[in-house]
């Protein structure tokens, strides 16, 4: 399988903190590759480290082969990302928002627009402002700005906060759509362990600054007999030391 994102041996000390120690996995093409880990264990600055946000201490991240660091215009090129709650002009309209936001990727960014929006189920909302979207909506703008630069990777940092369970349903069919059908690689950081085994086809589990297993969902929860959320506690409570 091809790797579309990859961190090698990520480190990243801030004065005296080690935050992350020794973090790597890898994404392959049209894979939904879960994230998880405790409070603390240096997830959201791994995640920031990917999008390009700081620059490691140590180790490399690769996008499509690219380095992030050597590269890193070329590389953010090739990634879409949800980091943070997105922010939209709410006077504005879906569409408006979306053009605006295309002005700033590139000149033929803007021709994706309505093909984006039908592939996520809001083009009939496109024309409506931003502030009757309800947050399932919202959320799927977020996801149209993420893709309008035809992106080969999707990465996503809780993208499931604050939905309804109807919102996280949709979602989650969604982000297999566009796996599936489109061919994206997407990684996703959640909480909702029981939504990332419905979903992703590989997990890393990351504990303290250090990747302590990465594989097939199938694999890990069928050795251990147990769900994913269950597995998770033991390995990051130190009672098991990887698979």
């Amino acid at each position: 399988m091809t790797t579309v994102l990859a961190a090698q041996h990520l480190a990243k000390r801030f004065g005296t903190r080690l935050a992350v120690d020794d973090v790597s996995f890898s994404v392959g093409k049209g894979e939904v590759f879960g994230f998880l880990g405790p409070n603390g264990a240096g997830k959201t600055t791994t995640i920031r480290m990917l999008v390009g946000l700081i620059r490691p201490t140590s180790g490399r991240v690769e996008i499509s082969g690219i380095d992030m660091q050597h590269n890193r215009e070329a590389a953010l090129r090739k990634l879409g990302c949800i980091v943070e709650s997105p922010d939209f002009y709410d006077y504005m309209s879906g569409r408006e928002n979306l053009a605006h936001f295309a002005r700033m990727v590139d000149r033929n960014a803007n021709r994706r627009i309505d093909e984006v929006a039908t592939a996520l189920a809001m083009r009939e909302r496109l024309s409506d402002s931003v502030s009757t979207y309800s947050l399932g909506m919202r959320q799927r703008l977020g996801l149209a700005q993420a893709l309008i630069g035809n992106p080969e990777l999707l990465i996503l940092d809780e993208p499931a906060n604050g939905l309804d369970p109807a919102g996280i349903h949709e979602l989650r069919g969604l982000l297999r759509r566009l796996a599936d059908e489109m061919g994206i690689s997407i990684f996703v950081s959640s909480h909702l362990l029981g939504e990332i085994e419905k979903i992703c086809d590989r997990v890393a589990i990351v504990h303290r600054g250090r990747t302590l297993t990465e594989g097939c969902v199938a694999d890990l929860v069928g050795q251990s007999g147990d769900s994913l959320e269950k597995l998770f506690l033991t390995i990051t409570s130190g009672e098991t030391v990887g698979l």
